[in-house]
């Protein structure tokens, strides 16, 4: 199966792994060029896919020390990003105690494009339905899905409960019923079968830092959407046979090998 990874997306990644300093020091355009083509995207596609996320509030036009021009991360999107970091780089798994949170919402029928948009962004961030207008995900999402709704000033049609299951039919059923976890499972078996082989061959040898820098920040924009596609359930209220441990397993060995050494191609510059 081809992957597809648009330049929008590399490009938060690329942020995401890379463009977070303590002072937010914009990184320049011409470097985003550079950055960006040795994945494939030539440079209009960065222009433009730059200019989305401006007028998305995610970048913000600012000049670099030296004068260049250059993008930094908006306070939304470093919010987003720090929020993202705590699923994609997360150690261990929720447990069945810990509980859920429920999204409980009601939009007035004037305002029923916001409804949709309520729909859609729950379900990107992991929340599986449970009954009409009745959202469920595991507990340890609700700081995430607070900053996103009042983010996206939705917070005034939602009200948001932490609970228990009580029945009547059994979690690991409902589980079934709440997640398309079939679904959820193929998208791991894809990560696996286009970067297993990856972490394979840089185990068993030293890639450069260019080549670090790619197979990373590839292997980083696939791995980031599979935490929201997956809530994080509690592994006893999964399948047997799941497939998510050894995807998690790849990911973390591709960004042990991988992320520092391709630190050394962001930073040193040089040809793409």
């Amino acid at each position: 199966m081809a992957e597809q990874h648009t330049p929008r997306s590399l490009i938060v990644s690329l942020y995401g792994a890379y463009g977070r300093t303590a002072d937010n020091a914009p990184l320049p355009v011409a470097e985003l060029i550079r950055l960006l083509a040795v994945l494939g995207v030539d440079a209009p596609s960065v222009r433009s896919s730059v200019s989305r996320l401006k007028r998305r509030g995610l970048l913000e036009p600012r000049r670099t020390a030296d004068g260049a021009a250059g993008y930094a991360l908006s306070g939304d999107a470093r919010q987003l990003l720090d929020d993202g970091d705590r699923r994609i780089y997360a150690a261990g798994g929720p447990h069945e105690e810990d509980g859920w949170v429920l999204a409980v919402f009601s939009v007035p029928e004037a305002e029923r494009h916001k409804r949709h948009l309520l729909r859609s962004r729950l379900g990107r961030l992991g929340f599986g339905t449970a009954a009409p207008g009745v959202w469920i995900a595991p507990a340890a999402l609700y700081e995430e899905t607070r900053h996103t709704l009042q983010r996206l000033q939705l917070d005034p049609y939602v009200d948001l409960f932490r609970g228990e299951h009580l029945g009547f039919a059994a979690t690991a059923e409902a589980v079934g019923r709440w997640w398309d976890l079939a679904a959820i499972a193929k998208l791991y078996e894809e990560f696996l079968d286009l970067h297993e082989p990856v972490l394979r061959a840089w185990s068993a040898g030293e890639p450069s830092p260019e080549e670090a820098y790619r197979d990373y920040l590839l292997a980083l924009d696939s791995w980031r959407r599979l935490p929201y596609a997956d809530p994080g359930l509690p592994a006893a209220l999964l399948p047997a046979g799941w497939p998510g441990g050894r995807a998690a397993a790849v990911f973390g060995g591709l960004h042990g090998l991988l992320r520092d050494t391709g630190e050394r191609f962001v930073r040193g510059g040089g040809p793409a």
